[in-house]
């Protein structure tokens, strides 16, 4: 509360800001304990100033998107969550042609808080393709390039063009041209810097309508049909790895965990590579799932599959 008292003092907080708000209403595994104090700035330079003042207080903070991969502690979360609900604008750019030369390619740019629905409804609206292998994917904008997302055979980073962020070291707005050493499967540079992604600009095309409404279905189709929504979850749990040369899913599968339950957590019964929540999971259920999920199948295979969910909070250690 001392917290929230010296923020209200210090900046006029136009956005939302609540206490003690429960983030398993924030995530979409329907999990996890309260932030000590949820704010949502209503714009960038709310945002901004938010965390220069938490920076120079030495409150810690955690950035949060649409809460599609993360797994929150039942503890919750110490000093401030911070929403990028607000930054959800969306535009249009045809005049760029740095890079783009002769080849007809459009730049939308989205706020890091606009959810991928919505990024790619606009798209289908203005007849733009290049995204659809997106579609059905929840989260936000900011998530996918932090995650740097793969749908598909796709890549965030096979359409991204730049990224506008804010470094919280250097207390500068930095704009980061993309160079493709720096990205990798599931990997962004954005994982191992300080700061919060403010937006980002995507190459896109004119298309046919019909074309772009067609595949951006039969991609949301197959992902329900793949059970992707039946459950609070938080979709692939594991990455996959070129080195072993399955699927994730399949080499769960064939140890013979689907199904397997603790607690509240349940590795789907249709998918090897989803963990559910079947209705009244913890947090410590999905990490020791996740825990035993490793072990088991190192035991089996010798190989060791990577988490692509994250934990944030405290966590006993399941290993």
């Amino acid at each position: 509360m001392n917290t929230l008292c010296k923020l209200k003092e210090n900046i006029n907080i136009r956005g939302k800001i609540f206490p003690s708000e429960s983030l398993a209403e924030h995530t979409t595994f329907r999990i996890g304990g309260p932030a000590e104090l949820f704010i949502e700035p209503a714009d960038e330079a709310e945002l901004i100033a938010v965390m220069e003042f938490l920076g120079k207080t030495g409150v810690p903070c955690f950035i949060l998107g649409g809460g599609s991969n993360v797994v929150i502690s039942d503890d919750g979360l110490e000093g401030a969550v911070i929403s990028t609900a607000a930054l959800d604008s969306l535009s249009i750019d045809d005049g760029d042609r740095e890079y783009a030369g002769d080849s007809g390619e459009l730049r939308i740019r989205a706020g890091s808080g606009c959810t991928m629905e919505k990024l790619l409804l606009r798209c289908r609206e203005l007849s733009l393709s290049g995204l659809e292998e997106f579609a059905g994917l929840p989260g936000t904008v900011g998530g996918a390039v932090y995650m740097n997302a793969r749908c598909y055979g796709r890549s965030v980073s096979d359409v991204l063009r730049s990224v506008t962020w804010f470094d919280r070291a250097a207390e500068k707005i930095r704009e980061c041209r993309i160079d493709m050493d720096d990205w990798d499967y599931k990997k962004s540079p954005f994982q191992n810097r300080e700061g919060v992604i403010l937006s980002a600009v995507m190459a896109v095309k004119k298309g046919k309508a019909e074309d772009i409404a067609s595949l951006m279905e039969r991609y949301i189709r197959d992902r329900e049909e793949k059970g992707h929504f039946r459950y609070p979850s938080a979709g692939s749990v594991f990455k996959n790895s070129r080195e072993y040369g399955k699927p994730s899913g399949l080499i769960i599968d064939e140890a013979g965990l689907r199904g397997y339950a603790i607690g509240g957590a349940q590795v789907a019964p249709w998918h090897g590579n989803i963990i559910i929540n079947t209705g009244n999971a913890s947090a410590s259920d999905v990490a020791r799932l996740v825990g035993y999920i490793r072990n088991y199948v190192r035991g089996k295979t010798g190989f060791d599959l990577e988490p692509e969910i994250l934990f944030a909070g405290p966590f006993q250690d399941t290993e």
